[in-house]
């Protein structure tokens, strides 16, 4: 999914991306990380926590922005992208995100967008700022 960048206005969205969380997914992230916290991983244990059951890796919903900001810019986000954010909330399994954003700025080669991943009750768990430098 290395496409060439789009040259976007400030106001454009940025494609959404939509992906439903799963134990298996996060146990798949794990694995593909090394970060067997039981907080992700272990069912049990996890309810017994604030959160009450499992939830995905913060790094996870950041995947998913990745791939917005690939969708949208291609080769430039892989070679030039940035990302700023803030993790509001948690994401739990069975959870269907979206991943969306705005170009906020473009000047000198720079793209700037306001991104944010939200769950279907309309939750931001991430909200920030990526950065394009384009090639």
């Amino acid at each position: 999914m290395t496409q060439q960048s789009t040259s976007l206005a400030v106001g454009a969205a940025l494609p959404t991306v939509m992906r439903t969380i799963t134990q298996q997914k996060i146990d798949a992230y794990a694995l593909a990380s090394g970060d067997g916290n039981p907080l992700h991983t272990d069912p049990a244990f996890a309810a017994n926590t604030q959160f009450g059951g499992t939830i995905a890796h913060g790094m996870l919903l950041l995947g998913y922005v990745s791939e917005m900001m690939t969708a949208a810019f291609g080769e430039d986000w892989l070679t030039g992208g940035r990302l700023k954010v803030r993790f509001r909330a948690t994401a739990r399994p069975g959870d269907t995100l979206t991943s969306a954003g705005t170009v906020t700025s473009v000047e000198g080669g720079k793209t700037v967008c306001a991104i944010e991943c939200r769950n279907e009750s309309g939750e931001v768990l991430v909200s920030g700022q990526a950065e394009v430098s384009r090639s």
